[in-house]
């Protein structure tokens, strides 16, 4: 049976991530995507950044691991914040699950975020992007980034599309970046 996106999406991390690794959470939320990586990296970090301080002071709540930097800032701003070379970050896109559903993520600062994490990763490093496209704006941010990332080069990264396309009602889809120099 094939996996469910949010379990394929894990197993794309799972495959490359060593304990000592740094990892990205570009949408941290409740926090549920950070205590998963920072259970795979004990003796590493997760960097953990929202713009919405309810879900930042959420998250810390919920999870306060040591190794979890929680930022509040918006994702497009990772470089400013990493350092440390990344082995992979997770982006779950779309708006907070129990929050204001008009405050989403955006297409623009997404690309950004995304253009950032790849100049940290290390070769075989990864980029999990979930794509929610059940409502206005996510259908915007699904064209734009479909129409961004099948323009890059295959030389420099290879990018995959996983998705169940006879599914109703919008189902998320995977997109994932893999760095190959």
């Amino acid at each position: 049976m094939f996996k469910k996106i949010l379990p394929a999406g894990k197993d794309f991390i799972e495959e490359i991530v060593d304990p000592a690794d740094t990892l990205i959470d570009a949408t941290c939320g409740n926090g549920h995507d950070s205590a998963y990586l920072s259970a795979l990296v004990p003796n590493g970090h997760v960097y953990s950044f929202d713009i919405q301080s309810q879900a930042i002071e959420s998250a810390k709540n919920n999870y306060p691991k040591t190794n979890i930097s929680f930022i509040h800032d918006g994702h497009e701003n990772i470089g400013s914040h990493v350092k440390a070379p990344v082995k992979a970050g997770i982006f779950n896109l779309g708006y907070l699950p129990g929050g204001d559903k008009s405050i989403t993520t955006a297409y623009q600062t997404t690309i950004a975020a995304i253009n950032e994490l790849f100049k940290l990763l290390t070769a075989g490093g990864r980029i999990i992007i979930v794509v929610y496209h059940g409502h206005d704006s996510g259908k915007i941010e699904r064209d734009a980034l479909l129409d961004y990332l099948t323009s890059w080069d295959q030389n420099q990264a290879q990018v995959l599309m996983y998705q169940y396309i006879n599914q109703k009602n919008n189902a998320p889809f995977l997109l994932v970046i893999e760095k190959l120099r």
